[in-house]
């Protein structure tokens, strides 16, 4: 079993992702493009630059794709200086024949603008401390985060009790419980642990993440009898002891309500937004696998989706656990779960419920995609299909930021923005 062991902050508790550092672009060689079919911001200092150059079709070319954006009403500088008009198609009109940049390859990376010189990292300051995760609708570093068996290097033994002697020496709710701010490391070690512990099933282990969230909210509200310590000792004991094993195997899975959800997120944003051909091609895959044709019923759906899942999903992924581990271990990073916000709002009442609710419908979203992919290659299905399909699906959706509120209102106007409902939603 695996045991989490956290002392004082702000060492042990403080675990931040190193593997960003890894990551390397593999340029023409790319089975995608990223210079399409999103938004590209430039700031003044960028634009200075531009002007400065040399006369000549390069410039020219920035002085008519780069367009400076509207001043707020009272006259300030907006959220951003500039920004980039794509080509008709959705493409850069700066990418060369050879999938290049035009930019980089004739003045250097230092032109670029920011969202180009740091994609696919994902930046965020915690307590003054720079960390970066990887967005994985790049291909390459979706191979790098999914497919390492090591992503992160936690230790070989470690244990749920939490020992920090930091915390006070009270069975009450403390002042900084109120935003939970104080306590980001710890909880993120105890998130990152648990999601490891192979002990349980995977989707036990998320599960496990949505109780603890949603008990983190209601200390946060002032709804518990007990601080935060009290709350990781007790919640940490019940883990490692396994009593909460049996409760979680009684709960039962709803394969017709957790296919009907995948198809519904998975055409949310169909009708208004620019589709790439992977991701059309992914779900005419998805389909296929899960025999959606004619003459198909929901009852005939739901057989061929279970045996994809018990046949060629299940089967694949218990020999290479650490891909879907890797995919959740990155969204905690990348979306700095489970606050909604950044850790510096310290003011800001955390709805850590919401966030989970979300990092479980996003997971069951991918495992139902990928259960489709398995039916369709059956005993081909390989590693290259995962990363196409998380690459794909991540690309299609996480540039999107009204997907996520999109995806929670779907949820409450289903019912299923609870525990109950979740857990039929991420189990097979």
């Amino acid at each position: 079993m695996l045991l989490l062991l956290a002392t004082t902050m702000p060492t042990t508790a403080m675990i931040q992702p190193d593997y960003a550092g890894h990551f390397q672009c593999i340029g023409s060689a790319c089975e995608d493009t990223c210079c399409a079919h999103w938004n590209v911001y430039f700031d003044e200092a960028t634009c200075r630059k531009y002007e400065g150059l040399e006369e000549g079709p390069l410039k020219a070319l920035i002085q008519i794709k780069v367009v400076p954006e509207p001043l707020n009403s009272d006259g300030s500088a907006g959220k951003h200086f500039a920004k980039l008009n794509m080509q008709e198609d959705g493409f850069c009109p700066f990418l060369s024949a050879e999938k290049l940049c035009a930019i980089q390859g004739e003045l250097g990376s230092e032109y670029l603008s920011v969202t180009c010189a740091t994609y696919p990292r994902i930046a965020h300051r915690i307590d003054g401390l720079a960390e970066r995760s990887l967005s994985l609708s790049c291909p390459e570093a979706a191979r790098l985060v999914l497919l390492t068996p090591e992503l992160l290097a936690l230790g070989a033994e470690r244990k749920y009790m939490f020992q920090w002697e930091d915390v006070e020496p009270t069975d009450g709710v403390t002042p900084r419980a109120v935003t939970m701010i104080g306590y980001f490391w710890p909880i993120r070690a105890f998130v990152l642990a648990l999601l490891s512990d192979r002990a349980y099933a995977l989707w036990q282990r998320v599960f496990l993440v949505g109780v603890f969230t949603r008990r983190l909210e209601a200390l946060a509200r002032g709804e518990l009898g007990s601080g935060f310590l009290v709350l990781m000792q007790d919640f940490g004991q019940a883990v490692d002891s396994g009593l909460l094993r049996e409760s979680m195997e009684a709960m039962p899975a709803d394969l017709a309500l957790q296919l009907d959800l995948v198809l519904r997120l998975a055409g949310l944003r169909l009708p208004r937004v620019q589709v790439t051909p992977r991701f059309i091609q992914l779900l005419e895959v998805f389909a296929q696998g899960i025999g959606n044709g004619p003459g198909a019923t929901m009852e005939s759906l739901i057989g061929q989706y279970k045996e994809a899942h018990d046949r060629y999903f299940e089967p694949f992924f218990r020999a290479r656990p650490h891909i879907l581990e890797n995919l959740l271990v990155n969204t905690v990073f990348r979306t700095l779960f489970p606050f909604a916000h950044r850790p510096g709002e310290a003011e800001a009442v955390p709805e850590m419920g919401r966030e989970f609710a979300l990092l479980a419908t996003q997971f069951a979203l991918m495992k139902g995609l990928l259960i489709g992919v398995a039916g369709f290659y059956g005993e081909a299905f390989a590693e290259e299909h995962v990363v196409w399909a998380v690459q794909a699906t991540s690309k299609h959706f996480e540039h999107h930021p009204r997907f996520l509120g999109e995806t929670h209102a779907l949820l409450v106007a289903s019912g299923l923005d609870n525990m109950r409902g979740l857990t039929m939603l991420i189990r097979n």
